[in-house]
């Protein structure tokens, strides 16, 4: 199972190349049915308070959705596309029904 993970992961970042030029994932990412998140490092907040470690390079972010989760015990992958958005991949095996795209949040003063 890891050995498809990992595959996954190799073609997804083929396949979004772009990534390769932007700057990185961390920060404060936006859904359209506004779900918000921030990703720190190897930290990555997923509501206010409440706080996962996971895996984390310059252009990716993947964690295993904790209890309670609507996706509890997966892993959830998170690719760089551009310095304004990313993809996030639910179930690496049934893409691509199991994705969605964030945006950058508009900052607020």
């Amino acid at each position: 199972m890891r050995r498809v993970f990992h595959f996954v992961i190799a073609s997804l970042a083929a396949f979004w190349s772009g990534a390769a030029l932007a700057d990185a994932i961390d920060g404060d990412w936006c859904n359209k049915d506004g779900s918000h998140l921030r990703i720190d490092g190897p930290q990555i907040e997923l509501a206010p308070g409440q706080l996962v470690q996971g895996k984390y390079s310059r252009h990716a972010f993947s964690y295993i959705a904790p209890k309670g989760d609507f996706d509890e015990g997966k892993e959830i992958l998170f690719i760089l596309r551009s310095e304004t958005e990313m993809r996030r991949v639910r179930s690496p095996n049934a893409m691509p029904l199991h994705e969605d795209t964030w945006q950058r949040c508009a900052a607020t003063s």
